[in-house]
């Protein structure tokens, strides 16, 4: 899976630009910052997931002054040549199609495009709370197979019906009340189980990649270890049950999948607390190249790997290390100064002023 063309209009500051990246091996986006950089490889990661990488509205990808933004790539996947085309207007619903065809499920768009991210905001997936942990897993779900996607939107659903039914009985259990907490109970020991089952067995497949990456990068002998930590112990819709009167006196639900836990640990303890910033830089970016290599075994095409300003926080060791685990395929890197001596980009795109100029190719 490959970006052949992308342009970009009224993009952030791209009031025109396009750039053809390498097919098959290291794109270099190299300028000062705040050039644009990050925009470019906003841009795609947009293409793939209809979300922002920097997790901006979308109002602010429309450049100042313009109505709207347009992005459009040319991919090509392991059968077919792809048009992937968004209209992003400041204000109203977004467009998006696959050859001319409007798209209406994520799906859709992951067999055209797929991609893993690495910034350097990846190190609130060590650093902060659980919630991130969690996203983290249900978009590496969604990106494996469309029924997470269905999965993930119904758990959402019935614990929004839920919180609705807990404030509506202002701490009073009637008999209407009760009947109503049974359904959504009974919905979300079902859907929630199973999210959090499929989670599970996520994480048992990551774990291994992710401490073979972590033990790569950092030249470190301690193991990564990764672990999925429920809020129930036993049945979900018997410990929904158990806690019923708790939730009504807070008005939240107490136990489920949105409340479970990724613990990550380097070593005896855990990544959070105990590792220092290097380390825990070093975790993120070993989560990402794991979910990269999951992605590439589940559907046999490597997705495009889009690096932003990875050099800046690795010293000179684990930036040589992360250039030997560089995967085969399509790869886009951001950096502000030359890349290290020992990267070889397959191909040198200057960005500058909100232009994109002086594509040079180095092989």
């Amino acid at each position: 899976m490959a970006i052949i063309t992308l342009w970009l209009n009224d993009f952030r500051c791209f009031p025109e630009a396009f750039i053809e990246p390498d097919p098959q091996g290291l794109t270099v986006l190299r300028g000062p910052n705040g050039s644009g950089k990050t925009s470019v490889l906003e841009a795609v990661g947009w293409l793939a997931t209809q979300r922002s990488l920097r997790g901006a509205s979308r109002d602010v990808l429309v450049r100042n002054g313009a109505s709207r933004a347009i992005v459009r790539a040319e991919t090509m996947t392991a059968t077919r040549r792809v048009l992937i085309e968004a209209e992003l207007p400041a204000t109203g619903t977004a467009r998006v199609q696959v050859n001319r065809q409007p798209v209406r499920r994520r799906a859709e768009l992951a067999e055209a495009l797929r991609v893993t991210v690495f910034s350097p905001d990846d190190l609130h997936l060590v650093q902060d709370g659980p919630a991130g942990r969690r996203e983290y897993l249900d978009e590496v779900l969604v990106d494996q197979h469309p029924r997470f996607e269905l999965l993930t939107s119904d758990v959402d659903r019935v614990l929004r019906q839920r919180a609705s039914v807990l404030r509506q009985a202002g701490n009073r259990l009637d008999a209407d009340i009760v009947a109503t907490l049974d359904v959504w109970d009974d919905r979300l020991a079902s859907a929630g189980s199973e999210l959090a089952e499929a989670r599970c067995t996520l994480v048992a497949e990551l774990a291994p990649l992710v401490s073979e990456a972590y033990g790569n990068l950092a030249g470190s002998p301690q193991p990564v270890t990764l672990s999925y930590r429920r809020s129930w112990d036993g049945d979900l819709g018997e410990a929904l049950g158990q806690r019923r009167s708790e939730d009504l006196r807070r008005q939240v639900t107490s136990v489920g999948p949105h409340r479970d836990e990724l613990d990550i640990s380097v070593g005896p303890g855990p990544a959070r607390t105990h590792a220092s910033q290097g380390e825990q830089r070093c975790v993120a970016l070993a989560l990402r190249l794991a979910t990269h290599e999951l992605r590439r075994r589940h559907t046999d095409e490597p997705p495009v790997l889009l690096l932003d300003d990875v050099f800046s926080e690795l010293d000179a060791r684990r930036s040589a290390s992360l250039v030997e685990q560089l995967p085969a395929g399509q790869v886009l890197l951001t950096t502000a100064v030359d890349p290290p001596p020992m990267v070889t980009p397959d191909r040198v795109v200057e960005v500058a002023g909100g232009h994109l100029s002086s594509v040079a190719d180095r092989r």
